[in-house]
């Protein structure tokens, strides 16, 4: 098992800093940029996956559409709707089920959909909601027929957007020691880059071979170097330095990335014309939840498309059940190793997350029993 999460996560070391096995751990340092510039636009790596779900799934549409003998201009028409519905969906959600006292007093927030905030479940409803209206104005057919086909392409472009996640470094999991410890570095250069924007130069996070091990955690430890912009004296160099040791420990537990053990040991040192700090500080090990979701949610894929090509779209409703209970199981399961998305669901027993998914999952086994007391299409 261990081997086979190994595998998993060295296909991403190209865009990681570096990985190192200890004591049985591959500690993957999770140090990569958001986006790139292109012609002095800013492309965010999660605005490319989440644009691939689209467009993948509209290519698989379309094979379907023509095993079919469906016109192109209805899967056209579709891809418009789907388009509209996850993103008005899935920020409404998000909106309505997590943080409906903040929007409710700043209503005009809703409206920035670019600051982050979208809720899987919210998509699925307007998606369910659009794909019934499509069908009786558009195709004529029955909700399922379409809803079957729709939700293949749907687990797919789930699969892509979480990946978009972890290269936003957002939705990640507990503390934990476990085969795919990951310690997310860059939200902590972010962090202290942006806070002292105009003092630091550069910051690097190089692992090195050592473990601290508490009772209940071994932390990974890494060798952190500050550089400085020239002209700074020593005692402003000395200020800044002790006040990002506080500064990193402040963070409530589910935030922290990095933990200063020892706020007074570093060494400061004066280098052609800047000062450079270093001192050794400890990545707290998360679990990649954006990862395990994303697999999961490609073998759910895996799984329906198998289905659909051996004919199983015939059973109405079949593969709409199937993809809510298992997106949405394993989405119950998952959230029980993610850190606290909002404010509001610390000390709840089941997240907003589960909560919401447990109708959907009973939707769905209403759906996979009912198709098999229905008449198949022909």
């Amino acid at each position: 098992m261990v081997f086979h999460f190994a595998i998993l996560q060295a296909q991403l070391s190209i865009f990681a800093s570096n990985y190192i096995l200890v004591h049985d751990f591959l500690t993957l340092t999770w140090d990569v940029s958001k986006g790139f510039g292109v012609f002095g636009a800013n492309i965010r790596f999660y605005q490319l996956f989440f644009a691939a779900g689209f467009f993948v799934g509209f290519y698989i549409m379309n094979g379907f559409f023509k095993k079919e003998g469906v016109p192109k201009e209805v899967l056209d028409s579709l891809l418009s709707y789907m388009v509209i519905a996850t993103i008005l969906g899935a920020r409404l959600g998000h909106v309505f089920f997590y943080q409906w006292d903040y929007y409710s007093e700043n209503p005009i927030e809703i409206l920035k959909v670019w600051k982050g905030g979208l809720a899987s479940h919210g998509a699925a409803i307007a998606i369910i909601i659009t794909l019934y209206y499509f069908s009786k104005k558009i195709t004529h057919k029955s909700p399922l027929w379409i809803l079957d086909k729709v939700v293949i392409t749907v687990a797919l472009a789930a699969c892509f957007i979480r990946l978009g996640n972890m290269f936003n470094s957002e939705i990640y999991g507990n503390m934990a020691n476990s085969p795919t410890e990951t310690v997310f570095v860059d939200l902590s250069r972010e962090a202290l880059s942006n806070y002292w924007e105009e003092d630091i130069t550069k910051i690097d996070f190089n692992k090195t071979s050592e473990r601290l091990q508490t009772d209940s955690l071994e932390y990974p430890v890494y060798l952190m170097t500050t550089e400085l912009t020239s002209g700074m004296s020593e005692d402003k160099a000395n200020e800044i330095i002790q006040n990002q040791a506080a500064y990193l420990n402040m963070f409530p537990n589910e935030e922290k990335n990095i933990i200063v053990e020892d706020p007074s040991n570093y060494k400061l040192q004066f280098v052609n014309n800047h000062w450079i700090a270093q001192r050794s500080v400890l990545g707290i090990p998360r679990h990649p939840t954006q990862l395990y979701e994303s697999f999961a949610y490609l073998l759910i894929f895996i799984l329906l498309y198998g289905l659909y090509q051996k004919g199983y779209w015939k059973k109405q409703g079949l593969l709409f059940g199937l993809f809510l209970i298992t997106l949405f199981g394993f989405r119950f399961f998952i959230e029980f190793f993610k850190v606290v998305q909002v404010a509001s669901e610390k000390g709840l027993d089941l997240n907003f997350g589960q909560r919401l998914s447990i109708p959907l999952i009973l939707v769905g086994l209403f759906f996979v029993i009912r198709s098999f007391k229905i008449a198949p299409l022909k």
